[in-house]
């Protein structure tokens, strides 16, 4: 009897247990249909959640399948290069919007116009040996466009694409913003690899000023038709622009390396100007020593000797050898120099 009575209220209270527990979780789904008890969690949302939770080998989970991780992996790719080309596109911004990159850009597309004025209004003078020089490079609009880059690739241009390539790295050191681009997960190659995209836009951009400039005030002032080259052949206007195309890309190329140069001496200090007056400074010293007839067999190394090579395109045939041996010239500076960046942005503590 006392057996039996004891075990009936633990039997009760057993069932009891099981209808409370039903209970609550049928309550529980009620709470999913409207408001949620506190402290309850749905069997169901659990077991979802489960399942959405990445498997631990160390647990013994099952190991993800390949072709959801090669999934992913493709996705971080995409995501990085469009983190790439959105950090370039900014810094792009940047620089075009900044009012002195622009005022350089304005002097250079002004220099042509000067250039045009002059020679059209001394072109008609006496018979002397300038007036008859004059004469020559003016007797056509597309001239124009080689006198200014002869005027301008030796010292002007330099100057324009120094700012901008000795500023990229020196200048964010300077200002206190270079470490807080760092800490973006951008990193400092790729973050590199944009301040020198950037730099080469801007010297391709310098180089398209000047022969627009030079190409239009051409057109206004002097005669447009076929072209009279230095070797004395006489070439149509169509092939006359396709020649000063050729010559854009050249001596953007050179720009370019140039702006290597200015990249790699924007490293080793935090004072833009220094990186800059240190790659004017490499110029101007490269044209005194082009002037020594003695240094001639250091000449050829010297990057300014390169920039002139553009003329080739002014002989019949085009001067191949000489354009391609500028363009491995230039091709050289760049990877020397960038690779002098690389190795001192990528070791180098940043404390501003």
């Amino acid at each position: 009897m006392s057996t039996a009575e004891t075990s009936t209220p633990h039997t009760g209270t057993r069932d009891t247990g099981t209808r409370d527990t039903g209970t609550r979780v049928s309550g529980a789904g009620e709470a999913r249909g409207g408001g949620r008890t506190p402290g309850l969690v749905p069997v169901a949302e659990t077991l979802r959640t489960a399942e959405r939770r990445p498997p631990d080998p160390d647990r013994g989970g099952p190991q993800p399948d390949a072709a959801e991780h090669g999934t992913g992996d493709a996705r971080g790719a995409g995501r990085a290069r469009w983190a790439f080309w959105r950090l370039l596109g900014s810094e792009l911004g940047l620089t075009f919007r900044r009012p002195r990159n622009l005022i350089m850009l304005a002097v250079l597309a002004c220099v042509p116009a000067v250039i045009g004025i002059a020679l059209r209004a001394f072109g008609g003078g006496d018979d002397d040996g300038m007036s008859g020089f004059v004469q020559r490079m003016a007797g056509n609009s597309l001239m124009l466009t080689f006198v200014s880059f002869s005027v301008l690739v030796l010292l002007l241009m330099p100057v324009a694409v120094s700012v901008v390539a000795g500023d990229s790295v020196a200048g964010e050191a300077g200002g206190g913003t270079l470490r807080y681009l760092l800490a973006a997960p951008a990193g400092r190659t790729r973050l590199l690899a944009v301040k020198y995209l950037n730099a080469v836009v801007y010297a391709y951009a310098v180089t398209a000023v000047v022969a627009l400039s030079a190409l239009v005030t051409g057109l206004i002032l002097f005669p447009a038709g076929p072209v009279t080259l230095l070797s004395g052949t006489t070439i149509s206007m169509g092939e006359g622009l396709l020649r000063i195309l050729i010559a854009v890309g050249y001596v953007g190329a050179g720009m370019a390396a140039l702006a290597a140069v200015a990249l790699a001496l924007s490293t080793f200090t935090e004072v833009s100007i220094g990186a800059v007056a240190a790659t004017l400074v490499l110029v101007i010293v490269s044209q005194v020593l082009r002037a020594f007839p003695e240094l001639s067999a250091v000449t050829p190394y010297l990057l300014p000797t390169r920039f002139t090579n553009f003329d080739a395109v002014l002989r019949s045939p085009i001067d191949l050898p000489a354009l391609w041996d500028g363009l491995l010239a230039f091709g050289a500076y760049i990877v020397l120099f960038c690779s002098i960046a690389w190795a001192r942005f990528s070791g180098k503590d940043i404390t501003s």
